[in-house]
């Protein structure tokens, strides 16, 4: 029996940062909807399983699922609908129990706090279809895990950034941003500190339960595309008004501005022992377009080959 098997369910954007990270003695598998990856997912050393999770069996996972094995699930929630449904047909397609469940889930299950901090003991408060599918997903793992006895660990995330992860198009387009004082206040983790975060789930027996993941600052989305915007020398956003945002910005963008929070991240620091990397926001967004320029030569290089 390999105990050293890991699962990335997902394994998308945050499973391939996470797969340079983990130990290199464990044998990992990705689990895809398309074939389209393959080939990257197999130069990280990531032995891809392609399966529609909507569609998925027992004897879709049987041949491959391993008892005690570390099961990262990224997968992103239904579409439509308050359930999740696609995590219960996935737990329930287990072929053997975990040995840990590292689900990552998002801040929006907290609502609109109005600008005020959020720990891990203030209740939830979904006011979008999204987070209600969080929150029931959150409900699916404590009870899946409670009667299988599998440790259990949730990750609450904001908007992941990193390489790759910059709305510089936005800002090349010059969408317009709410002005500073009418926006609402937004938390972002660093996708390589997001991944320590899991690591450090994963690894700690003593990790269970619930811990929010930030970088533990608290600023406006217009601070931060002001910033990204300045470091990548670019023209700042152009600030309307909020009423005016209703017809200059994309429907995604909206669909955030009716919620305000901050998120303590102290129970990550002190119970998880995440030291962040990139506390500093312009830290990471400095790192992460050295990446994206370092990345973008390697192609070019190639291209001229």
């Amino acid at each position: 029996m390999d105990k050293k098997q890991a699962f990335i369910v997902g394994c998308g954007y945050v499973g391939r940062r996470l797969a340079r990270q983990l130990n290199k003695d464990q044998t990992l598998y990705g689990l895809v909807r398309s074939t389209s990856s393959l080939k990257t997912l197999r130069a990280l050393r990531i032995e891809p399983i392609v399966l529609d999770l909507d569609l998925l069996t027992k004897r879709d996972l049987a041949p491959v699922w391993y008892r005690d094995s570390q099961v990262f699930y990224f997968a992103p929630p239904p579409s439509d609908g308050e359930s999740e449904t696609r995590l219960h047909r996935f737990l329930n397609a287990l072929a053997a129990r975990p040995k840990v469940l590292i689900y990552l889930s998002t801040t929006g299950v907290y609502g609109n706090l109005h600008g005020a901090l959020a720990d891990e003991s203030r209740p939830v408060n979904p006011q979008t279809n999204r987070a209600h599918r969080r929150v029931s997903a959150e409900h699916i793992t404590r009870i899946w895990c409670n009667e299988n006895a599998v440790r259990r660990v949730v990750l609450r995330v904001p908007a992941i950034y990193g390489p790759g992860r910059l709305p510089l198009e936005r800002l090349r387009s010059g969408e317009p941003v709410i002005h500073e004082a009418e926006a609402p206040i937004v938390n972002r983790i660093h996708v390589d500190d997001l991944v320590q975060a899991c690591i450090a789930a994963a690894h700690s027996e003593d990790a269970r339960g619930i811990y929010n993941v930030s970088d533990g600052n608290s600023y406006t989305m217009t601070t931060y595309l002001q910033r990204l915007a300045e470091l990548a020398n670019l023209a700042p956003p152009p600030q309307v008004p909020l009423d005016a945002a209703q017809l200059a910005c994309t429907a995604e963008y909206l669909s955030y501005l009716d919620e305000s929070r901050r998120i303590s991240n102290e129970r990550m620091r002190t119970e998880l022992g995440v030291q962040l990397k990139y506390a500093d926001l312009d830290a990471g967004i400095r790192a992460s377009l050295a990446e994206e320029a370092a990345h973008a030569a390697r192609r070019k290089s190639k291209t001229s080959e």
